[in-house]
């Protein structure tokens, strides 16, 4: 029995049922298999392993593509979280997504204080696991086996998570002698990526609750290159010079003040001056652009935040009302 796939400029072509990602990409061509790293089914990113049995609609996604560095950095999270098994025994595992530049793991290391040297030597293991060319292996699995697997193994973390998922929806991924909960996707094999820097650490708390016990959260970055990595840690050197915050003090264009508020700017003369010829930029090129200004009070009536839906959703934290003396209206703050 064969399906219908459906191609990004709209071709057809029909393959038999179970075809993977990866057969396809190799139908289309030699060099689109070897770069390909995931592959978009139907609107939802799949390993390029998983058999497709339905008509469908696909996407190969390579290193260029946003669906593939995401499956990228999620694999490179999970190299990273076998490194620190591997080097921690014991450690325990929150979370680790892949980010707009990189991927994060949150990790319960007990009473370890995690450093510089630490990091390093994380980042040597990943290059070491990542060398073996380990298979990202996806398999489902029942919530009892799910359950079962972290209570032996002991990991609290995961247990919490499982309880919010529903039997018949749980996935594993295993590459190399490390095991995950994990939805997927994750590229074929962990020998892509080549080039590791873990960027720096952080504390937080689990699930984002501050009730709850502060995890360490270690970010990082990977490429398929190395040369990738070397011009990605340049371009951060840059940005770094060219930080506002400290741009904005070195040329006295703006001050902060723990009294004021330090996500509020006081601006200097320089910066002041420097600001107004931006507004009257702005202002002109608007008006070239067809736009015709207008002023809107700094407060409005609460009645208005009611009618937009706003004070219900937001009113108890962001629309606190200002009472006028005699409380017969109700003001609230433009924002």
């Amino acid at each position: 029995m064969n399906i219908k796939v459906t191609l990004p400029d709209g071709t057809q072509r029909e393959y038999p049922k179970g075809i993977t990602g990866f057969e396809i990409a190799k139908s289309i061509s030699e060099g689109l298999a070897r770069n390909a790293m995931s592959i978009e089914v139907n609107g939802e990113i799949w390993d390029l392993s998983r058999a497709i049995s339905t008509d469908a609609s696909i996407r190969i996604f390579t290193w260029n593509d946003k669906g593939g560095k995401y499956a990228f950095w999620h694999s490179s999270a999970h190299v990273m979280a076998e490194a620190l098994e591997s080097l921690y025994p014991g450690v325990k595992f929150g979370i680790g997504p892949p980010i707009e530049n990189g991927f994060y793991y949150d990790v319960d290391l007990g009473d370890k204080d995690f450093g510089e040297d630490d990091l390093l030597a994380v980042e040597k293991k990943m290059i070491e696991l990542a060398r073996q060319n380990n298979s990202f292996t996806r398999k489902e699995v029942s919530k009892k086996e799910a359950v079962d697997y972290f209570e032996k193994k002991g990991d609290e973390y995961k247990l919490e998570l499982l309880k919010d998922l529903e039997d018949g929806t749980i996935t594993f991924y295993q590459q190399g002698n490390f095991v995950d909960l994990c939805r997927g996707p994750h590229i074929p094999g962990t020998g892509s990526i080549k080039a590791v820097k873990l960027l720096n650490v952080a504390g937080a708390y689990w699930r984002g609750n501050e009730n709850n016990k502060m995890l360490t959260r270690i970010y990082g970055i990977t490429f398929p290159k190395q040369k990738e990595l070397e011009e990605h840690l340049m371009m951060l050197e840059e940005a770094k010079k060219r930080d506002h915050r400290k741009l904005g003090k070195e040329l006295e264009l703006f001050a902060f003040s723990e009294k004021v508020g330090m996500g509020l700017p006081l601006w200097l003369p320089k910066g002041t001056i420097l600001r107004e010829r931006l507004e009257q930029f702005m202002r002109k090129a608007q008006i070239k652009a067809g736009y015709d200004p207008v002023v809107t009070p700094h407060i409005g009536s609460k009645s208005l935040y009611v009618t937009s839906g706003h004070y219900e959703k937001y009113g108890k934290d962001s629309f606190q009302p200002i009472h006028t003396p005699d409380e017969s209206e109700e003001f609230c703050l433009n924002r």
